[in-house]
């Protein structure tokens, strides 16, 4: 099993020890000193159920106690699929504490996917639902393991059928055991790149640079034991995890409230009942909420801070956000990768409607670069690249991907198109990657190309973003079809099938399927995606003209 190693250059870390970024702090240690200092507070609400945080830190220790007794040891790697349920978080802060790698996935991921990510982490356990939105993960399970056959163990919430319960797992007895002791600077999770290329890298995240991203946020966000945090979108996601999210939250002591459905109907009721003052969304779920807030007779007033990030806010959408939920907008641009700007509680409103925020630290080093790596001045835009206290300096176990995505110095090459305002706030402008940014869900065109490729009657395809005042992008295959395709039609369908039956996530399924006879190519003899973008678009100009 390899190793999870995630280094800054010497000369970096003494830098950002000695400026306070890194405070030698443990997730660990947060845990246990939450649990003494607000120990009777509410630390999660799931339904009816509220955990205070010294029973979460209890749970903890018991699932810490009852994974190292199904045999498995400090520094393996354990596949977290769990939704929106409490927990979500005494597995992975059991996990923690008993020295195992937490590999965050989410409840959209199918076989495909969690094959790649159990091979890549070399993971030896796998947590999941039982059911969740009517899907059975036990199936899943049972061919992930014939796929992956590393996976020893499988422990399910709910009814376990041939695995492992998780309360039975829980039932263990701590007294007595010795936990792992974690270092600062060694890496306790992984999480998932959108996957700008083929299927997700994993992120390897240290004590040391995660606490402080979440820390962090916490204080540019103003949270405190007062505080009341919705987890709204799935909280696997590094947005509702650190930004300042559920992490953010417990660092400061407030109360975690999860929603089991980001609808309004569901989200609505929870806010006015639990009092939540800050939530995070997406540009399209932004969309339905202020919609739904303009005649909902719920109370929402305890709302102080609404986050929106994920993908780009537009202006005209989000000037709406006060008049309409009577709160503040926060706009948030980020990356699991690292690097996250938000607006500040103090910014105008023209600055918080128009741009997607600043960074973190005055160490996050931002280049916006040319085609050819040169620096580009203020209101051009530009490649975004970055490096800080918490931006990873390399994926795990990817060298291709690294030499692609950072470069020599250890900048990371977000695959962002932004333009930088004279006070340093940034506006993103798209993607200079063929990553396709759905509603927040990032597509990999290879990875769609690769599926679409592989039926017997599609000679090429090629997948591009196609922009959608709803989603923000959307996805659409061009395909040259081979022999008699019969009805296009019915042949459009069962492509879409034939990716949707191949183990991968609902959003990745191509939202439009145009045929054509040929592509446009570039000079080199490389598909011009952007020819096939902009053919598309002036065939959707066209049609709203007529």
């Amino acid at each position: 099993m390899k190793a999870l190693i995630q280094e800054w250059p010497p000369e970096l870390a003494a830098q950002y020890r000695e400026k306070g970024y890194w405070r030698g702090e443990t997730m660990l240690g947060m845990l246990q000193e939450r649990a003494e200092r607000f120990g009777d507070l509410t630390a999660v609400v799931d339904g009816e159920r509220r955990w205070t945080y010294r029973e979460l830190h209890e749970r903890s220790l018991r699932v810490a106690a009852g994974l190292l007794r199904l045999g498995l040891q400090a520094g393996e790697r354990v596949i977290i699929q769990l939704p929106n349920i409490a927990e979500f978080f005494s597995v992975t802060f059991g996990c923690i504490r008993a020295g195992l790698v937490p590999v965050f996935t989410l409840p959209a991921h199918r076989i495909t996917e969690l094959t790649h990510f159990a091979e890549q982490s070399e993971a030896s356990a796998y947590v999941i639902p039982a059911l969740h939105e009517g899907f059975d993960y036990r199936n899943l399970a049972t061919d992930l393991q014939q796929r992956a056959p590393g996976i020893r163990h499988v422990i399910v919430v709910g009814d376990a059928g041939a695995f492992v319960a998780l309360d039975d797992v829980s039932s263990a007895d701590p007294t007595g055991i010795r936990f792992h002791e974690a270092e600062p600077s060694e890496v306790f999770m992984m999480q998932l790149s959108g996957g700008s290329t083929g299927l997700s890298k994993l992120i390897p995240r240290t004590h040391d640079d995660y606490i402080y991203s979440f820390r962090a946020s916490a204080e540019i966000c103003g949270m405190d034991a007062s505080s009341v945090y919705l987890g709204v979108l799935p909280i696997a996601h590094n947005f509702p995890m650190s930004s300042p999210g559920t992490f953010g939250a417990f660092y400061a002591g407030a109360t975690v409230v999860l929603c089991p459905s980001p609808s309004p109907e569901i989200a609505f009721p929870l806010i006015e009942k639990e009092r939540v003052t800050i939530t995070g969304v997406v540009p399209p779920l932004a969309l339905i909420w202020l919609d739904a807030a303009a005649n909902t007779a719920h109370d929402l007033s305890s709302l102080k801070l609404f986050q929106v990030g994920g993908a780009k806010f537009t202006p005209a959408v989000a000037q709406r956000v006060r008049p309409t939920m009577g709160t503040m907008l926060q706009q948030v641009f980020g990356m699991a990768e690292g690097l996250v700007n938000y607006t500040r509680l103090d910014d105008p409103e023209d600055r918080i409607v128009n741009t997607q925020g600043c960074p973190i630290s005055k160490d996050d080093e931002v280049l916006i670069v040319d085609d050819d790596g040169n620096p580009v001045p203020d209101g051009t835009p530009g490649h975004l690249l970055t490096r800080g206290p918490y931006t990873i300096r390399g994926y795990h176990n990817a060298p291709e991907a690294n030499a692609r995505a950072f470069t020599a110095d250890g900048y990371y090459r977000t695959g962002d198109v932004v333009m930088r305002t004279p006070e340093g706030y940034l506006v993103v402008m798209g993607r200079s990657t063929d990553q396709i940014n759905r509603g927040g869900e990032k597509v990999s065109a290879e990875e769609v190309e690769d599926h679409l490729l592989s039926h017997p009657q599609v000679h090429d395809a090629a997948l591009v973003a196609v922009p959608d005042e709803y989603l923000g992008e959307r996805s659409c295959a061009f395909v040259i079809p081979r022999g008699d395709i019969g009805r296009e039609i019915k042949f459009k369908a069962s492509l879409k099938a034939w990716v949707r039956e191949r183990g991968l996530a609902a959003y990745k399924v191509p939202d439009q399927i145009v045929l054509v006879e040929s592509f446009p190519s570039t000079g080199v003899g490389k598909v011009s995606r952007r020819e096939l973008r902009q053919a598309l678009r002036e065939q959707l100009d066209v049609q709203e003209g007529d």
